[in-house]
């Protein structure tokens, strides 16, 4: 069935469209998501009863039904699915067919959570440009370096002293090596269509390996998620950064959970997708400190004495390729890192498909 409001599908605020007894005429996707209830189930049902407990706020609709005006709230306080909700509500007269008024709610929650989301990748690409001035201003000395160690120790008469001029050679070395991981890509990316949970099972395989004394790695799988199309390296490298990170807040003892779900109507970065795969790395360790929340994912910023902090920068970097998103809640007990994935056709990845019907980078 052609929606009468095409234009509207695809926003990230809930939508309805009400007649003169505030019966619902219209909903989008994002209203079935708010209100909990399917497009079926809503349309031609009073609004009252899909929000009981909201007398007055459904009393004020009709009022505005008979006056033919609108109005705008930014704070109001509603009862939606059972549970408390802070909503921004804008109310608009209407007259096309048997609609009269049309009322969009924006919970302030996501209205915060897209505005830190938006500032949060303006931030990480004026953090990716300073990483990448840093790295090659670093990278240059470091040749000279290495270049003279080696030179002075061919000059060293004591074989013993060589020790030394190693040390430098190989910490020269490793720092040229982070300094490549900070400027990466290497490589361009392979799309091709993958399943997320050959993925999941190749983290799970390598943790084990890494931490086989007291880590216990669970599975939770959706068997129904769909193939998607990405770089297979690049996002096991995401997964597995996130995972690690998780091994390592637990010393390598504890229990984790791999959990993947389907999640609906998902916006990231200002747009809309239907349908997302999420990949969740869930451990029970002590949680983020409050002073690393909010600058986990930028670059050397690390909770660990040795660690480069680059492991989630990294996998910020290649979920943002995939067009994703990494969130995460913490406390006491219970840590979740969730990456969003959003469900894209072959085309939209970039992935051609010949008449055999295999995909093909």
């Amino acid at each position: 069935m052609t929606s009468p409001f095409p234009g509207l599908e695809l926003l990230a605020t809930a939508v309805l469209v009400l007649d003169d007894r505030l019966h619902v005429t219209y909903a989008n996707p994002a209203a079935e998501t708010l209100l909990s209830h399917g497009r079926k189930h809503l349309l031609g049902s009073a609004l009252g009863r899909m929000l009981p407990g909201n007398d007055r706020f459904i009393a004020r609709l009709a009022q505005a039904v008979a006056d033919d005006t609108g109005f705008n709230e930014n704070e109001l306080a509603l009862e939606i699915a059972g549970q408390p909700a802070m909503v921004h509500c804008v109310a608009v007269p209407v007259e096309e067919g048997d609609a009269r008024l049309l009322i969009e709610l924006r919970e302030l929650d996501q209205q915060i959570r897209i505005a830190r989301e938006a500032k949060f990748l303006e931030q990480q690409q004026a953090n990716r440009e300073l990483v990448r001035n840093l790295a090659h201003e670093i990278k240059n000395p470091l040749g000279g370096i290495r270049g003279a160690a080696q030179l002075l120790e061919r000059e060293l008469p004591e074989p013993e002293l060589r020790e030394f001029t190693q040390v430098i050679v190989k910490e020269t070395d490793r720092l040229q090596s982070l300094m490549n991981r900070m400027l990466t890509p290497h490589r361009l990316p392979r799309i091709e269509l993958l399943n997320v949970h050959e993925v999941m099972e190749r983290v799970r395989t390598l943790l084990l390996a890494e931490y086989p004394g007291g880590l216990c790695v669970r599975r939770d799988y959706d068997p129904s998620l769909p193939d998607l199309p990405g770089d297979r390296e690049s996002l096991l490298q995401a997964v597995l950064n996130v995972a690690r990170n998780a091994a390592q807040a637990l010393d390598g003892r504890g229990e984790m959970t791999l959990r993947t779900r389907i999640a609906r109507q998902v916006t990231i970065a200002k747009t809309r997708y239907r349908h997302a795969v999420s990949l969740e790395v869930e451990d029970n360790g002590p949680g983020v400190p409050d002073e690393l929340a909010g600058n986990i994912f930028f670059p050397l910023v690390s909770g660990r004495d040795g660690g480069t902090g680059l492991g989630l920068s990294l996998a910020q970097n290649y979920v943002h390729q995939h067009h994703g998103l990494i969130e995460f809640e913490t406390a006491p007990g219970r840590t979740c890192f969730t990456i969003l994935l959003p469900v894209r056709s072959p085309e939209q990845a970039g992935l051609a498909r010949h008449s055999t019907g295999k995909a093909t980078p």
